[in-house]
């Protein structure tokens, strides 16, 4: 019989015959380590130890975890003790995203045309929304570019009336600091969505801005990895450009793209991944079409790592 190595005979004998209760107390009373969770919370996760359990509810392995020299990865606070229980805890955690599809859409169809409630608030004048929509027809572009533009209304106003439209604030942006903020999603996201972190708030809020439009889908993302809750709101189109581009210039954390031919094809690359980078705590969420892996190498002390200490890894499955 194997014996576990450092511990006496007696107390390893004793150890494999404590009952369940016993072994679940032990776990409770374990050391844990700090890592992102859901709903704005930070969770802490048991470091893996003698008596750990894997996470994964089909584990087949029973006792013979004991003898494991593993400590790592942890998935979504749960410790896998073999490359095929953190498949398998991957593999519930894509068909819980893919099967979530359509939650935090918020399509907004029935939304009033942004140049009739400038109009009925009494914004604008009706022939400065008829030669604004002319300018639309014929160049393209946003109608409320062209109320700036050509008919003379205030950027402010016409941000005013989109978040009216939205039903969310206008979020000022002072005292912007891109480089400390480029921890909180990939650089893709930020291009791509049109997303811009503005600050974050005693540690627990974070302010996201977009320019014309929001994203609840990327938002609920961010939240659930981060574990801060976000307030979306709208920023000025000048103000929002300048800094989007300065967030764009500044040193995010390694990603890793990942188009797979299959939805097995994404788990096997996603558990790969893992199982390589042998994290102190891992995440999984959706944005849109894809999704999203954050690793966490070691345990962080707040919600705003350095960006070297994350790695992004970014996956989807492309069309047939």
């Amino acid at each position: 019989m194997p014996v576990l190595s450092g511990m006496p005979l007696a107390e390893t004998r004793a150890s494999l015959r404590q009952t369940p209760t016993e072994k679940r107390r032990g776990e409770e009373h374990a050391p844990r380590e700090t890592v992102p969770g859901d709903h704005g919370h930070i969770l802490t996760a048991a470091r893996p130890g003698l008596f750990q359990t894997c996470a994964n509810p089909g584990c087949a392995s029973g006792w013979l975890h004991l003898w494991r020299s593993r400590t790592a990865p942890v998935f979504e606070n749960g410790w896998s003790c073999s490359a095929a229980c953190t498949a398998a805890q991957i593999a519930a955690a894509v068909r819980r995203e893919m099967d979530g599809r359509g939650s935090g859409e918020s399509s907004h169809r029935h939304r009033v045309p942004l140049g009739l409630l400038m109009m009925e608030q009494g914004w604008i004048t009706p022939a400065q929304l008829r030669q604004a929509l002319d300018a639309q027809k014929g160049a393209g572009g946003r109608l409320g570019q062209w109320l700036v533009r050509r008919q003379g209304v205030s950027e402010q106003l016409v941000t005013r009336a989109l978040g009216v439209q939205w039903s969310c604030p206008v979020l000022p942006l002072e005292f912007h600091d891109a480089e400390a903020l480029t921890s909180l999603l990939p650089r893709l996201f930020v291009d791509a969505f049109g997303a811009l972190p503005l600050r974050v708030a005693a540690g627990k809020l974070l302010y996201l801005g977009f320019e014309e439009r929001l994203d609840p889908v990327l938002a609920l993302a961010i939240e659930r990895m981060t574990g801060l809750r976000v307030e979306s709101g709208l920023v000025r189109e000048s103000q929002f450009r300048a800094a989007h581009e300065r967030m764009l210039r500044a040193r995010f954390p390694k990603v890793e793209l990942i188009e797979a031919g299959s939805e097995p094809a994404m788990i096997h690359a996603l558990s790969k991944a893992v199982e390589r980078a042998r994290p102190a705590g891992s995440r999984l969420v959706r944005v849109h079409d894809c999704v999203w892996l954050r690793m966490w190498p070691r345990p962080q002390a707040g919600p705003l790592p350095e960006a070297d200490s994350v790695e992004d890894l970014i996956c989807s499955v492309g069309a047939h």
